[in-house]
């Protein structure tokens, strides 16, 4: 083998030992800021209160079953009888306009407005998180084209847009609902990740990379996206519970999701005519609404005071 073969050799041995040693410090980085988060929110009493109020929600929403043995979709469920009866030992929530019991009721709800805030997170969370990645590493025309569409998406509101496209296709289920208001969410999440990744795409540890001859894929997600992706994480946990309630807003207008199927908006909107004579009707669903939003936006605030070093 001729000294050039083996100078040449070497000196690609040693550009990939040190590409991976720059891709060694950037996991690390990313392993000691998430157990880092991690280790701060076991000490904050706002993160054990919200997850354990959503612990008990997630609960609730897989397996109803476990905290009332009756169902609302079985026959005989509603009796108008009992129409809007209060409280009573059998019925800790009374009876609302159908003469449904409303603790049953609650308790099944739970899961259409759970799966309606998870679903929509998810997906804006993947749409914007990816394009706005996208926008900020090619930049020029792509940029420019993906940031003037998500003007255009920007400028309606989620509520508003909701209204309409539900009113066209007049299809309102959890499904439906959830893909329609993450339509018109993903913006926010697109610009937060847009600017977090040009914060950090010019960061030394990428600059070394790229320099080593890293490929463009393996800058983006092995070395910028773990160091990016905090804010959107924060984002959508908060956006979780800002979500179930704009589901219960479109349902509340009748709009969002339609009988048979049951949710905490759709429940209001049936009594709300009724409150000054049985306000047990809306309070109860009205109360189990407000908690899982608290819950939801309290465990927000807890992420992003861990995963910003500037707030500890």
């Amino acid at each position: 083998m001729s000294e050039k073969t083996i100078e040449s050799t070497v000196r690609g041995a040693n550009v990939t030992s040190a590409t991976d040693q720059v891709g060694d410090e950037a996991t690390s980085r990313e392993a000691s800021l998430f157990k880092d988060a991690w280790y701060d929110l076991r000490r904050r009493p706002l993160f054990i209160v919200s997850a354990l109020i959503i612990f008990f929600l997630l609960v609730v929403a897989v397996a109803p079953q476990l905290f009332t043995s009756r169902s609302p979709l079985s026959d005989g469920f509603c009796d108008l009888s009992n129409s809007l009866e209060p409280p009573s030992s059998g019925h800790i929530f009374g009876y609302d306009t159908q003469g449904c019991d409303i603790y049953t009721r609650t308790v099944w709800g739970a899961r259409n407005s759970i799966v309606v805030g998870v679903v929509t997170s998810l997906v804006t969370m993947l749409i914007g998180g990816f394009l706005g990645m996208i926008a900020a590493l090619r930049s020029g025309v792509v940029d420019t084209l993906l940031s003037r569409v998500t003007d255009v998406f920007f400028g309606v509101p989620m509520i508003i847009g909701g209204l309409l496209v539900l009113a066209i296709f007049q299809v309102g289920n959890v499904w439906t609902v959830s893909f329609v208001m993450a339509a018109f969410g993903w913006p926010s999440v697109f610009r937060i990740m847009r600017g977090s990744v040009i914060a950090n795409k010019f960061n030394d540890y990428v600059m070394a990379a790229r320099a080593l001859g890293a490929g463009t894929s393996r800058i983006a997600f092995r070395h910028i996206l773990p160091n990016a992706i905090a804010p959107v994480i924060v984002v959508t946990t908060m956006n979780l519970g800002v979500y179930i309630a704009a589901e219960a807003a479109l349902s509340y207008l009748g709009i969002g999701i339609q009988s048979p199927n049951i949710s905490w908006g759709l429940m209001i909107s049936d009594v709300q005519s009724r409150f000054l004579n049985s306000p047990h009707a809306l309070l109860f669903p009205a109360g189990a609404l407000s908690v899982t939003v608290l819950a939801f936006i309290m465990l927000g605030d807890a992420v992003r005071d861990a995963l910003d070093p500037k707030l500890r």
